[in-house]
């Protein structure tokens, strides 16, 4: 026997007990006649005792770090106790010791706070993870794995596996390809996701389908993404839409309460993406704090308001002589609670924030609401007192707030008051990692504009249904939607999908939708995508071909496993809760990857490099 207990096991109910450890060595510190090592492996830490007399061996035969040995020994009560791990009460004193094998010098320094950049640590990424970081985020992701097959096992979800090697078809990002030797000049693409598997799977009758499946796309990469994900992948037959959301809030609520232990009683906020758009300037909007946006003016036309004229929402920027306001198509504000008292080097500092490329603003207009009920703005020369009180009032600013706009192009200038609003909540410490605001966003559009190919494409996938109500609107592209167009002054921009997010803290973790199950509905979708009927039989024809053999009413949701993951480990990056990532390049630097393959492959693949 290797070992007795585990160097996370020992507490003082074994004192006096004569043990076995095996580990790695995490430091070595000499105090003249004896040694105190900690012993790690992944379960925890142990201090060991090196007497004299052993301490004289270690002379002649030393350990180093990360050495990989075995201790026999007698579990004493620690003099100074270490209350920051759970076997900081006891040592062992060492009675016999073996290296079970040596170590170089690792290249950084294997603690929680670790000296090693980013690369270095993905080149020995095997390093890395015995940290106890890493290994923390890799146990909540078993744990949310467990939970999440536990919760659905109890409500009848099969795990049913689907392929890999599929047929290329178009789903939004580029395909990882994989050529056939023995099907000359033809390839096989890696999944983006499982949709039609798990659609035809409810052809067949399996009603409750789920897996936890790696998918592939192949796209540049961010914090959030990797070329190999995981997602937790679910259909299920004779639902509406309120049957999912049920399902899966059940879903999410079970994870927080078993792996956080979080309870959750009420019911998720539900809002439409018109609102989202409307208030946050996203459809992934984070509910930690307030400060929605205010409206000003602005092109962006909200269904719910039927006022005769769209543009002029706030009556004190009638009349003004400025230039900024008078050609801006929107004009867009937040209020930031008690923050009047901001210094002329904090505004200065926002102003270069949003004149930043990735933001792209000209700058920042402000109004300080002063507690005394006096106003200041950057505009004084424009804008005078009355017409500050009219936009405090409008935008519900109280004394002590602070007004921020900005003025320019529509859909730009949303999104980079969309973008302030969060900075300014990080900057006043409101996006808390340890407080969890889920929502489901809802009523999406069915397609959205492809300016870059100056077409349509469908904003979730192409199976995705239309609304009930929007079917017809669809089929007959009705003209009628375009009073009142998002964005957008086309039909198409106004038929909703029956879909549907789930967002955690401002960001997407889950998406889905009720699918089209009928070949006539499934045909006109991809005639509306620019498909004709050959193309579409040609990539799809499997699928509409099940849809005549009785496919039931179906639909689903997808969640982002690796993502889900970071948040719950309060992270950004879903890379530390992967055992072995890629870097931004898409590149595995461990085992230097993707590489170039011999001669002797290509040819039988007939292919031929480049290179």
């Amino acid at each position: 026997m290797y070992r007795t207990h585990t160097c996370g096991e020992l507490r003082p109910s074994h004192i006096n007990t004569e043990v076995t450890l095996c580990g790695w060595v995490q430091t070595v510190r000499k105090f003249g006649s004896i040694t105190f090592t900690d012993l790690r492996d992944r379960y925890g830490l142990t201090q060991l005792l090196f007497n004299e007399q052993l301490n004289t061996r270690l002379d002649e035969t030393p350990i180093g770090r990360e050495y990989v040995i075995q201790i026999k020994g007698k579990v004493l009560e620690r003099s100074n106790k270490n209350a920051k791990i759970p076997t900081g009460e006891i040592e062992v004193e060492v009675i016999d010791f073996t290296i079970m094998n040596v170590a170089a010098t690792p290249p950084f320094t294997i603690e929680e706070n670790t000296d090693g950049g980013d690369e270095l640590r993905m080149k020995y990424r095997y390093l890395d993870l015995r940290r106890p970081m890493l290994k923390r985020n890799l146990e909540l992701r078993y744990k949310v794995s467990r939970s999440v097959r536990n919760y659905l096992d109890t409500i009848g979800f099969w795990d049913i596996e689907t392929p890999f090697l599929i047929k290329s078809t178009p789903e939004g990002a580029r395909d990882f390809v994989v050529p056939s030797r023995m099907n000359e000049g033809q390839f096989y693409a890696l999944p983006q996701s499982p949709q039609t598997f798990k659609q035809l799977l409810m052809v067949s009758g399996y009603d409750r389908y789920y897996q936890i499946v790696k998918c592939f796309r192949d796209e540049d990469l961010r914090a959030d993404r990797q070329p190999e994900f995981t997602q937790i992948d679910c259909e299920m037959s004779f639902v509406e839409q309120e049957d999912i959301l049920n399902v899966f809030e059940g879903l999410f609520k079970h994870v927080f309460e078993e792996v956080k232990g979080i309870t959750i009683t009420e019911q998720f906020p539900r809002i439409t993406w018109d609102d989202a758009m409307w208030h946050y300037g996203n459809d992934k909007p984070d509910l930690r704090f307030e400060m929605k946006i205010q409206n000003l003016k602005t092109s962006f036309v909200h269904p719910s308001i039927e006022a005769p004229d769209h543009n002029i929402f706030c009556h004190a920027l009638n009349g003004v002589d400025f230039k900024v306001t008078n050609e801006a198509e929107s004009i867009l504000a937040i209020v930031v609670p008690n923050a009047s008292e901001y210094t002329r080097k904090q505004t200065d500092e926002l102003t270069e924030w949003v004149k930043r490329p990735q933001i792209g603003m000209t700058g920042l207009l402000f109004v300080k609401c002063n507690a005394d009920g006096t106003f200041k703005s950057s505009v004084d020369k424009f804008f005078d007192e009355d017409r500050l009180k009219d936009i405090a009032n409008f935008t519900g600013a109280a004394a002590g707030d602070l007004i921020l706009i900005l003025a320019g192009n529509e859909t730009r200038t949303r999104k980079a008051t969309s973008d302030l609003r969060l900075e300014i909540g990080e900057r006043l410490g409101l996006r808390n990692p340890d407080v969890y605001k889920p929502l489901w966003v809802i009523d999406f559009p069915l397609f959205e504009y492809d300016e870059e190919g100056n077409r349509w494409v469908a904003r979730h996938h192409p199976f995705t249904s239309p609304k009930p109500e929007h079917i017809d609107v669809m089929i007959n592209n009705d003209p009628k939607i375009a009073e009142a167009a998002l964005f957008y002054k086309h039909p198409y921009n106004n038929i909703k999908a029956n879909a549907y997010d789930i967002v955690l803290n401002g960001t997407e973790i889950g998406g889905g939708s009720i699918r089209i199950y009928q070949r006539a509905l499934q045909e006109k979708m991809f005639a509306a995508l620019g498909m004709s009927k050959e193309e579409a039989q040609e990539k799809f024809g499997f699928l509409l071909g099940a849809f005549e053999y009785g496919a039931p009413p179906h639909g689903g949701i997808a969640f982002g496993f690796d993502r889900l993951c970071a948040l719950l480990g309060g992270q950004e990056t879903i890379r530390d809760f992967i055992a072995f990532p890629k870097n931004n390049s898409g590149r595995d630097v461990m085992i230097d990857a993707p590489s170039s393959i011999d001669d002797q492959q290509l040819n039988e693949l007939r292919l031929k490099s480049t290179v």
